[in-house]
This record gives C-alpha cells, sequence and structure tokens, in this order.
C-alpha cells in the first residue's frame, strides 16, 4: 500500500491549510530517515523535483561521525552532494506530526543521476527487478518487536541508561490487561501509521516485559521496506510526544529477551498465483520453493551482516529466549532460522527469524531475496528438514556468533559480490569493520564493575 496523497491531493491540503510542511527523506545505511522539511508551497512549486544532500550520509556512523575507508565520498573527495529524487508514489500524510506530509525519496549520483549503487532503497529494488525479470514478484512482511519504557529520551540523555523502566513489571506476551495499561501509546501508534498509509493489523505484548509487537500487512518487497521504516520513525516520534520512550535494539538487556524483526517472504506469478504453493507436495512447498529456501540456507552465513548489523545484535542469539542459533528450515517450529509458515496452503512462506529489530529492512529483505533466487537459478537441492530443539542439536549450521565473523564471511562471498556488486560487499564489510573497530576500543561498565577493584 503506497502513499495516500498525490501532488494534486497535497495541492488541495495546502490550499485548505491541512498540510504546510513536507518531509523529504531517504533512509541511510542503519535504515533511519534522512532528509528536509519543506514548506509545502516550495515542495509544490517545484521543491517535488528533486533537493540535495551532502553525500556523506551513506558514510557516516550511529553518531554521524565521517568515516574514512569509502569510496563513495570522503575528505579527500571533498563530500559532495547527492541528488533526492522524491518518489512520489509513497507521498502520504503523518497524522501525529502537526500538518506534515512525508515523502521517501531515491539516492542519485549528482553527476549521472543514477541510483547511487550503495543506498538501501537501491540494493533493493535491483534484486526485485531481477525477480521480475524471472516473472516473478517477491512479497514480503516484517515483524517489528521493541521495547517501551516510562523514562523520555531526555530523562535517558541527562541521567543515562541505569534506571530504565519498562512499562511493565512482567512478561507481556498477548496480555490484554497489561496491555490497556499501555494503550495511551500503542493505540496512538495504529490509529497514527493506519493514517499515514500503512496497513496497520495489530500490535500486542511481547514475551518480555515492557515489549510491544506491531504488525502491518504483508506487500511488495520495496512497499514492505518503506513501512518497516516509517513505523519506527512514528512509533518513536510518537512515544516521544507521550513523554515515554522505545528502543528498537536487539538486545537492550542481557538479562531479557531480544527485539526481533521477523521477515516473511514468498514469490508470486505476474498472474497472481502463489508460487511457493504446491497441494500435492510435502508441506505444500512447491519446488520453486525448496530452491528459493535451499538458496537462503546456503548462503545464510555469508548474507547475516544485513540480518544483524552491530556487534550488539549478536547478543540476541541466545538458547531459549526464541532467537534462532541455528541456520537450518523446519515447518512451525520456532526454534528453527528458518521457519516455514502456512503449511498446506496459499499461504506458505518462509519467515526468516535471524534479523532483530536494528536490522535495515532494505538490506535485508535485498540479501534474503538475492539468495533465495539463487538457488532457483542455480536448483539447489534442498537439505532435510529438521526437526525438535534446534537450541539442542549440535553438529548443524549455526549463525555466525559475533559480528566479527559474519563481517569476514561477508567479505569473502563470491556470491554476494556477484548477487549485489563488488561495491555494494566493499561498502557494508567497512561499515561493519567500523562497528567492530569501535566496540572495541570502547571501555564498557561491564568493564569497570567487573575489573576495577578485582583486577
Amino acid at each position: 500500500m503506497p502513499g495516500n496523497l498525490t501532488l494534486a491531493t497535497l495541492k488541495a491540503a495546502f490550499d485548505a491549510g491541512e498540510i504546510d510542511t513536507v518531509l523529504v527523506a531517504a533512509p541511510d545505511m542503519q535504515g533511519r530517515l534522512m532528509g528536509k522539511r519543506f514548506h509545502a508551497a516550495h515542495f509544490l512549486n517545484g521543491g517535488h523535483e528533486e533537493t540535495h544532500c551532502c553525500n556523506y550520509l551513506l558514510a557516516v556512523d550511529m553518531e554521524m561521525n565521517t568515516v574514512s575507508g569509502y569510496k563513495t565520498s570522503s575528505w579527500e573527495k571533498g563530500y559532495g552532494d547527492y541528488v533526492m529524487k522524491p518518489d512520489m508514489a509513497t507521498l502520504r500524510r503523518i497524522p501525529w506530526l502537526p500538518a506534515t506530509a512525508l515523502v521517501l525519496a531515491d539516492l542519485l549520483d549528482h553527476d549521472t543521476h543514477e541510483e547511487v549503487a550503495v543506498s538501501p532503497r537501491a540494493i533493493l529494488k535491483r534484486q526485485i527487478a531481477r525477480a521480475k525479470a524471472m516473472g516473478l514478484n517477491p512479497m514480503m512482511a516484517t515483524e517489528l518487536e521493541f521495547f517501551l519504557f516510562e523514562n523520555s529520551y531526555e530523562n535517558l540523555r541527562d541521567h543515562g541508561t541505569a534506571d530504565l523502566r519498562p512499562v511493565s513489571g512482567y512478561n507481556e506476551d498477548y496480555h490484554l490487561f497489561q496491555t490497556s495499561k499501555e494503550e495511551d501509546v500503542m493505540r496512538a501508534c495504529r490509529n497514527g501509521l493506519y493514517g499515514a498509509g500503512i496497513p496497520i493489523e495489530n500490535s500486542k505484548g511481547e514475551a518480555e516485559a515492557g515489549q510491544e509487537e506491531i504488525n502491518y500487512k504483508y506487500s511488495d518487497a520495496l512497499d514492505t521496506a518503506d513501512n518497516h521504516t516509517i513505523v519506527k520513525q512514528g512509533v518513536k516520534e510518537i512515544a516521544w510526544a507521550k513523554g515515554k520512550s522505545v528502543t528498537f535494539m536487539a538486545k537492550y538487556d542481557h538479562r531479557r529477551a531480544g527485539s526481533s524483526s521477523h521477515i516473511h517472504q514468498s514469490l508470486w506469478t505476474e498472474a497472481g498465483k502463489p508460487a511457493f504453493f504446491d497441494a500435492d507436495a510435502e508441506h505444500g512447498m512447491s519446488e520453486m520453493m525448496r530452491h528459493y529456501l535451499a538458496g537462503q540456507l546456503a548462503h545464510a552465513e555469508e548474507i547475516t551482516v544485513f540480518l544483524a548489523p552491530y556487534v550488539n545484535s549478536y547478543k540476541r542469539f541466545c538458547v531459549g529466549m526464541f532467537a534462532p542459533t541455528k541456520a537450518v528450515w523446519s515447518a512451525d517450529n520456532r526454534t528453527a532460522g528458518f521457519r516455514i509458515c502456512g503449511v498446506q496452503s496459499k499461504a506458505i512462506r518462509v519467515e526468516c527469524r535471524i534479523p532483530g529489530a536494528d536490522v535495515n529492512p532494505y538490506l535485508a529483505c535485498a540479501a534474503l531475496l538475492a539468495a533465495g533466487l539463487d538457488g532457483i537459478e542455480n536448483k539447489l537441492e534442498l537439505e532435510p528438514e529438521m526437526k525438535g530443539d534446534m537450541y539442542a542439536k549440535g553438529g548443524i549450521r549455526e549463525i555466525p556468533h559475533t559480528l566479527r565473523e559474519a563481517a569476514a564471511l561477508l567479505k569473502g562471498s563470491t556470491f554476494l559480490r556477484a548477487a549485489l556488486g563488488e561495491d555494494v560487499v566493499d561498502h557494508y564489510y567497512r561499515n561493519a569493520e567500523w562497528e567492530i573497530q569501535e566496540t572495541d576500543r570502547v571501555v564498557t561498565d561491564f568493564e569497570r564493575q567487573r575489573l576495577l577493584e578485582r583486577a
């Protein structure tokens, strides 16, 4: 479901005094929305054609530090401009911000006006085009989990995170009484996002104190990634407006469950038929689906950086907290990294349970799609289904244990270099390398508490 405004309806809303601000935003490497606020008059008077941004937006870390080692931009190259080209199909109202609309933009090279190869949206669009050339439409959905805290962001900034207070004191998975106490925020999220053109289905309490999940209808892969990014932005802004805060960290506390972003995937034919369904096959899995899943399993370790991009991401993969530790497949089994949902029905699909809520959805969806299409193109044979408790099984494929391990696999992946491009692999390897270097450099509270007196 794309945006709910056109240029004409935006003009009508501006003339009526309903909208006076338009956000033009592009996703960065971390999956954040970066851009500008336009006066609606200027946007309508030509700003919708294009605007510009510094090209360091695809070469900075979470703290907006300028990081060396990127080919695309550097001090040596002068940190020039990218063109931000609004995708007018994504233009929408933002009900939780006064008189505001939002449009997502693609990043283009300033000289050639071609899409910047390492920009997340372009990376996903290339894999979608690859699928469409095979007569297939990739459909996806992401399930976003997060923690909701009583603290405001300003309180945490001024006083630190030692007194983080989740909105509930106990596991609230499917818990209607506890989530009634959170409706001030969650109802505003559901209604606000729905008003922004996001087809919200439901929210629920998740399997930890203060943990929430929000779900929105599956869609084509690009629309799903766009929706995911807007949902994260919206949830943060709505919580902030109500004096609370949220985190999409994969693991904010080692004593707590982590937050995931499971990605559901299926392929459909141009005629609108589910290409993954065969009523006569085991579990209803078509031959194409088996090849697709085989490709994802074959390349699971190489693509993990795109599913778990931070050092913190790997702390989520632990036994007994519903995050997978093994990159294997199983039907309707939440201990496997790849779970088959909707067995024996037209809704059959692959659920990748590896990504955390910290994931960049464009990169994750692109990597999963690239791996699956490789399985189809090369007719890879699907390995036998694993059954039972994957946590307890030894000798089977594991998810990389650290970002350092996953980054090395990314760097050496001939498959990803062919599928995504040399520049993309080198760019995101550098991003992972910097995350590792910064984590290695910084002394943590844990180290001080453990070693200050006793070492």
